[in-house]
């Protein structure tokens, strides 16, 4: 059993694809262990995402997921963080295998709706960011 964060992204809440996107990871056999809605601050943002502080792209990043809310699960299941993977497909949508979240509903390479760990590391340090420990079930 492994656990993963996952991340709807501003554009997937405003795109109100919520509960698609929880659909779809519940009939991949992943179960929902922690679910809510935050509207974060830039620092908030800037802290998550610190591991691409470097990345050309981090400021965009960061001004993109603070601009609305995002709503942040906790994710368990056999292979969890591969199965997450695969299921949001591709991190650009053009690259990305037909029928998966981000080859379906994702814009661009910035707004591609969904976050998910790559790691079982990245996965213990996200997952604690935004959750404690009684607020996963």
């Amino acid at each position: 059993m492994q656990r993963t964060l996952s991340i709807v992204k501003p554009d997937g809440v405003k795109k109100n694809i919520i509960g698609e996107i929880i659909k779809r990871y519940e009939a991949n056999g992943l179960r929902v262990a922690a679910l809510k809605m935050i509207h974060q601050t830039g620092d908030e943002a800037r802290g998550f995402y610190i591991v691409h502080k470097e990345r050309p792209f981090y400021d965009s990043l960061t001004d993109f997921m603070s601009e609305g809310p995002v709503v942040l699960m906790v994710l368990e299941g056999d292979d969890a963080i591969d199965k997450v993977r695969k299921i949001m497909g591709a991190t650009n949508p053009e690259d990305a295998d037909k029928g998966t979240i981000r080859s379906d509903f994702a814009d661009n390479i910035e707004r591609n709706i969904v976050h998910g760990s790559d790691s079982p590391e990245s996965a213990s340090y996200e997952i604690a960011y935004y959750f404690s420990h009684i607020e996963i079930h």
